[in-house]
């Protein structure tokens, strides 16, 4: 596996809210996206053909995602080159590619500036877009952090792919956060954007501004707006990022976990099949230009989640406490995701079961638990 060391200063500039460009498309060109017709699963030997001896580069690529994802492109005999800043608050961690670390390259650095990006994209046929700041708490508290990267750092991303390799396929990952609370249920695409904290306020406009450069300069982008995602690779120290994460840890230290409040409604999607949805959305010329749901598949409230880790793991206990203030300020309640769209045109489904993704998320850190400490 190469290092290759390189942090840069942070160049933040002020942007401006709009609503995604909706005109006139772009004429195709010529791409690694591969023609396909609606509702035919990508199978296995296409995806092969698509990915082998592809370039391609995973920002982020060091967290739960974006090692997954390198997984299975590895698998495909692709080209993977991952970068990620590794700030100790966020997902990064080199125990995600252990058992991949001499198929990817690494580079360790920071997008933010974007003077580093023309070395990075040159040559590169795919880029998965996972690069950013997800804390919602965090959010507010640093939000001029989270407009740097979740906001600034990709729209310079975005003018150095038009200046230096403007053929490149881009997959970004947006998030179910920039509905805020929902006004129905299963939330599906038309239903109004109104996010509830800064960091959805910010990955609204970082998702905007990948369809706007399709729109306008035919950039070959499209966004995933995922759920709640979960598995081996998370962070687990703290609940920074996910509630899940603290879960799992506690259950497998033999400390009980809070539930705050209980009731509310979520669905889980286990890594794999995240990562699997970004292969389908970049081989899917239909999904170019468009922001699609991707959930999971069985609905719960927290209180069934907390009974199915203990059943997974065989004991544990949890408490259910009243939302600590700061964040039940922003918290969304129930939410049910409606991903009709991007399964009637990429094929893809999940495949894990909550309970099958649970004993896998388990058993993981059960045997890895001091590399995520």
């Amino acid at each position: 596996m190469v290092f290759m060391l390189e942090y840069f200063l942070t160049c933040s500039v002020l942007g401006r809210l709009a609503e995604p460009y909706r005109g006139v498309r772009a004429p195709m060109r010529a791409s690694f996206a591969v023609e396909r017709r609606e509702k035919v699963n990508p199978s296995s030997d296409l995806l092969s053909e698509v990915f082998k001896d592809a370039r391609v580069i995973i920002t982020g690529g060091l967290g739960m995602i974006g090692s997954a994802l390198a997984r299975r492109l590895v698998a495909l005999d692709a080209k993977v080159l991952l970068v990620d800043s590794m700030i100790p608050e966020y997902g990064g961690n080199l125990a995600n590619i252990e058992d991949i670390r001499d198929r990817v390259m690494v580079n360790i650095g920071d997008i933010r500036g974007g003077y580093v990006l023309r070395y990075l994209l040159s040559g590169q046929d795919f880029l998965f877009n996972l690069a950013a700041q997800t804390s919602h708490l965090d959010s507010m508290t640093a939000s001029g952090e989270d407009l740097a990267i979740n906001c600034t750092a990709q729209l310079e991303l975005l003018e150095a792919c038009l200046a230096f390799n403007p053929d490149i396929t881009i997959v970004h990952a947006g998030t179910r956060q920039i509905y805020g609370r929902p006004n129905y249920l299963p939330v599906d695409e038309h239903h109004p954007l109104r996010p509830v904290d800064v960091n959805g306020v910010n990955k609204m406009a970082g998702e905007a501004y990948h369809l706007l450069f399709r729109d306008v300069y035919g950039i070959k982008s499209r966004s995933l707006r995922l759920t709640n995602v979960y598995g081996p690779g998370m962070r687990i120290r703290d609940a920074r990022q996910t509630f899940l994460g603290i879960w799992l840890r506690r259950v497998i230290e033999g400390e009980p976990f809070e539930v705050w409040g209980g009731e509310q409604r979520r669905d889980l999607l286990f890594v794999d099949d995240a990562a699997d949805a970004f292969l389908y959305a970049a081989v899917c010329q239909e999904a170019e230009g468009l922001a699609l749901n991707v959930g999971g598949d069985e609905p719960c409230n927290l209180v069934t989640l907390a009974e199915a880790i203990i059943a997974a793991f065989g004991g544990g206990k949890y408490e259910i406490r009243e939302f600590p203030a700061e964040r039940k300020r922003i918290d969304i309640g129930d939410f049910i995701t409606d991903d009709r769209r991007f399964r009637a045109i990429s094929g893809w489904c999940p495949r894990v079961r909550l309970a099958d993704g649970l004993r896998r998320s388990l058993d993981y850190y059960r045997r890895h638990l001091p590399r995520y400490l």
